[in-house]
């Protein structure tokens, strides 16, 4: 039987959960809510679902099994709270919080309700992601030297304007690291494993009305030794498809949003050729380089079904709580070197 979702907040990302959630057969969207109704009633028209007035009132619905949070990012705490609170599985929009004391107390409650939690870091399930991680793993670059992460997007003063929440320090928290390129840092982290240490400069250049960033520039310093940079704007106009990089010594990869634009080992496996015929095709988006409405659902469908599955008992969930909390706390030592002007460790 399929599981019912119920989606708090919607707005645009609303929009990508209900259509990854109707192309699988094993979810159905039962309702929505929003803090307007006439928000909700426009949404649940649109995607064949009821309108609820309220989160308690969406989350008493017995034909609700889990509640997606799809509302600003600083905004996910309270509703996810109640969502915990009334049994339901949590899923939350990227990030799990703005800070690490509301994701810690938001990974507590769901633990103490026995409810799955998880954060939409839909990059991950890209096979070209999944096939550079297995290299890593597999140990193919030797002792990796760099891993870089590139984001230089546009974002025009409009979209910043178009919601009150947006470029603010509470309800965003943070501009282009924590809203735009926090895939690319949960991906370098998941890929290369914990951050010892970042150094970082930010500045709000080419917006105005804005609290938070729209360029960065830090330095990672990981574990394993490795350093590698991450560089994002939301000022580069017209907006560049985000880049991803990892160099050793016995290999280098890139992948260009999701197309894998380098590939080479020291020691070629048989099937590096297969790899890059598949997956060395251009993407039909930009992938959000200068629309954040040009991206496709299949990776967050993946997700979704990755989700599905632990819920049912048939599979292990790929980020929980804990996990979706290493980027925000990469992130928020980045404003911390960027605020203080020093180095700042992350105690691993």
């Amino acid at each position: 039987m399929a599981l019912g979702f119920g989606i708090v907040g919607c707005g645009m990302i609303a929009g990508f959960h209900a259509r990854a959630l109707a192309s699988l057969p094993a979810a159905r969207l039962v309702g929505c809510t929003s803090r307007s109704m006439e928000s909700a009633n426009a949404f649940a028209a649109k995607h064949d679902c009821s309108a609820f007035a309220s989160v308690e009132e969406l989350c008493g619905n017995h034909d609700i099994n889990v509640v997606s949070i799809c509302t600003p990012s600083g905004a996910h705490l309270q509703p996810a709270l109640v969502a915990a609170g009334s049994g339901k599985h949590v899923v939350v929009e990227k990030p799990l919080e703005v800070t690490t004391a509301r994701c810690d107390q938001l990974i507590d409650a769901c633990q103490q309700a026995e409810v799955l939690l998880s954060t939409i870091f839909q990059s991950r399930f890209h096979e070209s992601s999944q096939q550079l991680k297995s290299a890593v793993d597999a140990g193919r670059f030797g002792q990796i030297a760099l891993a870089n992460a590139y984001v230089k997007w546009h974002r025009t003063q409009e979209y910043y304007d178009s919601g009150a929440w947006r470029g603010t320090w509470e309800l965003d928290g943070g501009g282009a690291l924590m809203n735009q390129a926090i895939h690319n840092v949960d991906l370098l982290q998941w890929m290369l494993g914990p951050v010892e240490e970042v150094t970082a400069y930010t500045a709000t250049l080419a917006h105005e009305r804005i609290e938070v960033e729209d360029t960065v520039v830090a330095i990672l310093r990981f574990a394993s030794g490795a350093l590698g940079p991450i560089e994002a704007t939301t000022s580069a106009w017209p907006g560049e498809p985000k880049r991803l990089e990892i160099y050793g010594a016995a290999g280098s990869a890139a992948i260009v949003d999701e197309e894998i634009q380098t590939w080479q080992f020291a020691e070629p496996d048989a099937d590096d050729r297969s790899i890059t015929d598949r997956l060395s095709a251009p993407n039909e988006t930009d992938g959000g380089a200068s629309d954040p409405a040009s991206i496709g659902v299949a990776a967050h469908a993946a997700q979704f079904q990755n989700i599905i599955d632990a819920i049912n008992g048939h599979g292990t969930l790929l980020i929980d709580g804990a996990e979706a909390r290493k980027s925000v706390q990469i992130i928020a030592a980045i404003y911390e070197s960027a605020t203080c002007h020093r180095p700042v460790s992350l105690n691993v």
